[in-house]
């Protein structure tokens, strides 16, 4: 929180910070993702055709992007003049939600040969703390795509290997047999 908090008061690019839960948007001073993208929840997979910019001849189901997806013009001045996308607590994004952002920013920012649209992306998050959501029925489907659930088992995290800060250093409790004990739970060896 106190580095997204720094990112937010020290850059001047034009930035939107988003999160996966309401509780999570409001400790971030954010919007949730499906909320600032218009995302209704579901099981998106590769090639969906809910996210394709054209109908393949022949194809009965005519819908595009653009039929699921409808911005008004003053979102999609935001969207088009974003630099900066910032997702909080992202160990609770699901894979196919970060596939479904790229492709989004991709076709709306007419920058599809670029990993989220050119949009600069930080991730911040625990990978220890909270997992995304994929109920059964949704990981069965998923699976056949993906290896794992969480947003690094995104193609597009995979197809472009982030730049990866881990930061270190404690600052909310400075008694060091607490830290320790608080890091044992964390990799479960209590």
């Amino acid at each position: 929180t106190t580095f997204l908090k720094y990112i937010k008061s020290t850059t001047n690019k034009n930035t939107v910070v988003l999160a996966p839960t309401g509780v999570a948007a409001v400790n971030s001073g954010g919007q949730t993702i499906h909320s600032f993208f218009q995302i209704r929840p579901s099981v998106y997979v590769p090639n969906d055709k809910r996210l394709r910019t054209k109908a393949e001849p022949g194809d009965k189901d005519r819908s595009t992007i653009y039929d699921h997806f409808k911005y008004f013009e003053e979102k999609l001045e935001l969207i088009r003049g974003l630099e900066l996308l910032i997702i909080d607590e992202i160990s609770m994004v699901r894979c196919d939600l970060i596939d479904v952002v790229d492709r989004l920013l991709r076709v709306f920012r007419r920058n599809e040969n670029e990993p989220f649209g050119g949009v600069q992306t930080i991730l911040i998050g625990d990978t220890f703390q909270l997992a995304p959501i994929a109920k059964p029925d949704e990981w069965n489907i998923l699976k056949q795509f993906y290896n794992t659930e969480f947003f690094f088992g995104s193609k597009v995290i995979q197809q472009n290997k982030p730049l990866y800060i881990e930061l270190k250093k404690i600052y909310r409790q400075n008694e060091q047999e607490f830290i320790d004990l608080l890091n044992r739970v964390r990799v479960n060896q209590i």
